[in-house]
């Protein structure tokens, strides 16, 4: 029973956090939209830092792991990132239009 709560609690965590991205970004000033991509892509940064490399593992193949385990976690920066942007281009659009108004009505 509490299986089906764990999972619904954690989709309304990654629910919440994606409508706070859609907020943040749409703000007037850009940094907002930049906090949760930032957060994530620090705690990115702490992954390969918890790697316990095996006895007789080659530098170039714990490297890779390193960076292997770096990129997946940042596929959570990546795609609050992808929001951002998209939701800045239609902030933009916005102003635009809003400028062509002001114009035609000069």
């Amino acid at each position: 029973m509490i299986f089906p709560l764990r999972i619904l609690l954690f989709l309304a965590i990654i629910t919440g956090l994606i409508f706070l991205q859609i907020f943040l970004s749409r703000r007037e000033s850009k940094l907002p939209g930049l906090i949760l991509p930032g957060l994530f892509f620090l705690i990115a940064l702490i992954y390969p830092l918890n790697m316990a490399a095996m006895p007789g593992t080659s530098t170039a193949s714990l490297l890779l792991q390193a960076f292997l385990v770096w990129l997946l976690g940042n596929i959570p920066t990546l795609i609050l990132l992808a929001i951002y942007f998209s939701c800045r281009r239609k902030v933009q659009r916005k102003k635009q239009v809003e400028k062509m108004r002001i114009q035609d009505l000069d």
